[in-house]
């Protein structure tokens, strides 16, 4: 995925506005971080639109299990990809 691509995503995810996971309003453009090393972020596409509480939540692995956070990033990566569909920002081909 070219720069350009990364960013146009970036902005389709920070553009649906309520977090994937509990609704709230304001979100971050979230990181998987799973197979990754310290500060190396994952693909564009691996990224998901969470409020700052639920992002914390799974980045921190003082709260919950490691299993837990990862069912959640993958679930929430999940509902990203299906909310830029139904939004129309994700075509698939």
């Amino acid at each position: 995925m070219s720069a350009a691509s990364e960013r146009r995503w970036f902005e389709a995810v920070a553009e649906l506005e309520t977090c994937v996971l509990c609704g709230h309003f304001g979100v971050q453009v979230a990181h998987s971080n799973q197979d990754r090393g310290m500060g190396q972020k994952s693909a564009a596409h691996m990224t998901a639109a969470l409020c700052q509480a639920c992002h914390h939540d799974i980045d921190n692995g003082r709260v919950l299990e490691q299993s837990t956070r990862r069912l959640m990033m993958t679930r929430a990566i999940l509902l990203t990809h299906d909310r830029l569909i139904r939004a129309g920002k994700l075509v698939l081909r």
